[in-house]
């Protein structure tokens, strides 16, 4: 796959679905992405894509022609009215797309978003032993803003988890 893709970015569409958690499945073996350890269904899903809102937390789809190559999501962090502006990042990139600029594509369009879901913090909660993550956080400005030691347990392995940060200005830049 190219560098070169010509990449449109949407809001997820329940028909998306189905590709979104069959991308979610390739990286629960990887023990490197999700602390799931066995796939999950759509049916599983289902509630988690319903409660996402383009107006406020929506769920980004990137396609080259109808191919679903990356997803991109905003979450809310830690459910109580002060923290309306911070919202928890999560991005997948099918196998066959990682590598190629796609997942940076889809960051910063949501870079792009965020003024006008009023959110100016993005936090990424980051297995430490995820470099392909964490370098793409940090090529996009993201620091580390916090660190917890051995909080996960992924086939008998105990796991820290990294959250890094970033504070966005107008505009959608830092």
């Amino acid at each position: 796959m190219k560098n070169d893709l010509n990449l449109t970015i949407s809001y997820a569409r329940l028909s998306d679905l189905p590709a979104i958690v069959d991308i979610y499945n390739s990286t629960i073996a990887s023990r490197k992405v999700t602390a799931d350890l066995e796939p999950v269904t759509v049916e599983q899903r289902l509630p988690w894509f319903e409660s996402h809102a383009p107006e406020r937390r929506p769920i980004w789809v990137a396609k080259s022609g109808s191919e679903l190559l990356a997803w991109a999501s905003l979450s809310n962090f830690y459910g109580r009215p002060a923290y309306d502006g911070t919202a928890e990042l999560s991005v997948y990139v099918a196998e066959n797309a990682r590598g190629t600029g796609v997942g940076t594509r889809i960051v910063e369009h949501v870079f792009s978003e965020c003024p006008r879901l009023e959110v100016n913090t993005l936090l990424g909660f980051v297995f430490a032993h995820n470099e392909p993550s964490i370098g793409l956080l940090r090529k996009l400005g993201f620091e580390q803003w916090g660190y917890y030691p051995e909080v996960a347990v992924l086939d008998g392995v105990a796991r820290d988890l990294a959250i890094l940060g970033k504070k966005i200005q107008r505009g959608g830049t830092a």
